[in-house]
């Protein structure tokens, strides 16, 4: 069984690599067929890891790839963050793949474009880099895919090879990079007191040294996952193709961070109260912070990439309550990784579908949406509320047991309960943003923009379909598999 669920792992993250190569050598026209073919493998690999899982009845599995004496340098780890993760962000890698086949084309009125082998190779390659660093049971494993994600980003980000594209991808590159520094430290600090690479090293860690790898590694989070005080790269980031944007930005890269940061927490042990203050006090600043930026801002990438932010600021607000005491709130983070997942990218790809199709994704020239195109409409109101934590819809659940865990460990201290208030506050204000933007974009008539609407190529359809039912069905998904 170990070794069967093993080779399932490897095969999904060496699928979309070796599909890169082939990509390279080919024709243009085959690259995005070879790329929706990797994408597709890999998944059924992910989900076979599932099923074997599932069938062992037990909490976790550890297996070591590679080891030097007594040191593991690379491993799997088998538990239900993994398992629930690698399938959400490869099934999504693919769903974004199938999109790109109608959106990267000469048919879009806002960036006219022939799909390029780059393109394919570059995202392919981020989709396997992606299941690789959910899967790794070692900080020098976590930080090999830390850096392939970068590297894709970057080249992806400038894509379209403007002076803004290559300014936007060199500041997240740089960004990213000082921020990842505390991986590199964090990972050389746990080897030199315990002789492994083991994320669950860290458990046997003094109190001091605990404390520093965490916080090492809380800065690389950080970085990655655009907070305070990382954030610039993001908004900049918009520059890239939506389907970029959609996968970077709602799915993929924004969620190594909290993954790399999870990761590290279920296998600490006790954990310092210092750590989840610094973590409660970042991710409430950060919440606030880009609450207030977001409000102002008209082109709807932009308003999603500071969203973004906040709504990842919860998944930490989440992972500071677990480490006062509140195993809810940790489910709920990782519950919200899943669900704002789907529904982020269904907002991002609402988003490109209005480019593609009206040449302009700016909110005020954005009326009447439902009547002229109903799918994009419903899709933007499913997203919408999804994001602002509507029931029925995913993101009430996984903030709901966030913040019920929060509540639970407040009681009695005023400071975290105020930080819990403000959270809950932000919450409400997100609601009301984007029911604004709701009654402004879809009822009434169609603007000359929405009027002129071209139509919707089939994969970009099919693929908003899917998102639609996975903002209502993912969060079942995720209670379920995390009980």
């Amino acid at each position: 069984m170990f070794s069967g669920i093993a080779l399932l792992a490897s095969a999904s993250i060496l699928a979309p690599f070796v599909a890169a190569l082939v990509i390279i050598v080919c024709k243009q026209p085959a690259a995005k067929w070879i790329s929706i073919a990797a994408a597709a493998v890999s998944l059924l690999c992910a989900l076979g890891v599932w099923s074997q899982f599932a069938a062992t009845g037990q909490d976790s599995l550890t297996v070591t790839i590679a080891a030097f004496g007594d040191a593991e340098i690379l491993g799997f780890v088998f538990d239900r963050m993994s398992v629930l993760l690698a399938p959400c962000f490869v099934g999504i890698g693919l769903l974004i793949d199938v999109y790109s086949v109608g959106y990267m084309s000469a048919a879009n009125r806002e960036h006219p474009d022939a799909p390029r082998r780059r393109f394919y190779a570059f995202f392919t390659v981020f989709i396997g880099a992606m299941a690789g660093l959910v899967f790794s049971s070692t900080v020098l494993g976590q930080l090999v895919f830390f850096e392939i994600t970068g590297a894709c980003s970057w080249a992806l980000i400038g894509y379209y090879d403007t002076p803004t594209a290559r300014k936007s991808a060199m500041k997240a590159l740089i960004l990213t990079h000082i921020a990842a520094l505390g991986l590199y430290i964090g990972a050389g600090a746990l080897y030199f007191q315990t002789g492994t690479f083991a994320v669950a090293a860290i458990a046997g860690l003094d109190e001091f040294w605990k404390t520093f790898v965490l916080i090492c590694i809380l800065i690389a989070a950080w970085g990655k996952s655009a907070q305070l005080p990382f954030y610039m790269w993001l908004p900049s980031a918009m520059e890239a193709p939506t389907p970029v944007s959609a996968y970077l930005h709602g799915a993929s890269m924004v969620k190594v961070g909290v993954a790399v940061f999870a990761r590290a927490l279920a296998s600490a042990g006790v954990i310092p109260e210092s750590v989840g203050w610094v973590v409660a006090i970042g991710a409430i600043a950060t919440c606030v912070f880009s609450f207030f930026m977001y409000l102002p801002q008209k082109d709807m990438k932009r308003l999603l990439a500071f969203s973004t932010i906040s709504q990842l600021s919860y998944i930490f607000l989440g992972f500071a309550f677990f480490i006062f005491g509140s195993g809810l709130a940790f489910e709920g983070g990782v519950m919200h990784m899943f669900n704002h997942a789907f529904a982020k990218t269904l907002f991002f790809l609402v988003a490109g579908a209005f480019s593609f199709t009206l040449g302009t994704r700016m909110l005020p020239k954005l009326k009447g949406v439902l009547k002229k195109q109903p799918l994009l409409g419903v899709g933007f109101a499913f997203a919408a509320l999804a994001i602002a934590g509507v029931p029925p819809m995913n993101g009430f659940f996984s903030k709901f047991a966030i913040f019920s865990g929060g509540f639970a460990v407040a009681e009695g201290n005023w400071l975290l309960m105020a930080i819990v208030v403000v959270g809950l506050l932000e919450t409400v204000g997100c609601f009301a943003w984007f029911l604004k933007w709701i009654g402004s974009v879809l009822p009434g008539e169609p603007s000359p923009e929405v009027a002129d609407a071209a139509p919707l190529p089939k994969p970009m359809a099919a693929v908003i379909v899917v998102l639609i039912v996975m903002t209502v069905c993912s969060s079942f998904i995720a209670a379920a598999w995390l009980g």
